[in-house]
């Protein structure tokens, strides 16, 4: 007897809302175009792997520095020579995340976008991209105090843990708004 896998176990959208989909996916010579990566069994989950190890990448980047302003960690350095040497990896790893994330995305529309937990998850990391690159880049070049760096920090790991967690929760919360 074969055991489903975490990526087929998830919960699909009604049938109503799959029909819909059908009917505005775009049709060639007659024939339905099919997303490739739904037609492999590896493909989604090669690509989640990646989508991880790229969210693996940038967090720890910005976790190194995170830590440094806490005072946790690597006190020989400032944190404004940690974020330089480290900015190209956290960049490459939110590439990755990006483009592995959309791809990811396009497997199953329906089901992402009704679902809760992905859409806290985005706003999310909306929220701590935007605030990665302004007021922590700001505050992290600047040196500011210890307290107002403490602070960024401890909201810099906040967004990227709610980010995380959403990510987590996808594949348990049903879809449905």
């Amino acid at each position: 007897m074969r055991v489903p896998s975490l990526w087929q176990t998830r919960s699909r959208p009604p049938a109503r809302l799959r029909v819909k989909a059908a009917l505005r996916a775009p049709y060639v010579t007659g024939m339905l175009i099919q997303n490739p990566l739904n037609s492999s069994e590896l493909a989604f989950p090669v690509l989640e792997c990646l989508h991880i190890v790229g969210f693996t990448i940038s967090l720890g980047t910005i976790a190194i520095v995170d830590f440094r302003l806490l005072g946790l960690g690597m006190r020989h350095q400032k944190a404004a020579d940690l974020n330089r040497d480290l900015w190209l990896w956290t960049l490459a790893g939110l590439v990755i995340v990006v483009f592995t994330g959309l791809l990811l995305y396009s497997s199953d529309p329906d089901m992402y976008y009704l679902n809760i937990a992905f859409l806290f998850k985005i706003v999310c990391l909306l929220a701590a991209i935007i605030f990665h690159y302004t007021i922590r880049r700001k505050v992290v070049s600047s040196e500011a105090s210890n307290g107002y760096g403490k602070m960024v920090a401890c909201l810099s790991m906040a967004l990227w843990a709610s980010v995380i967690f959403g990510g987590i929760f996808i594949g348990f919360v049903n879809p449905g708004l």
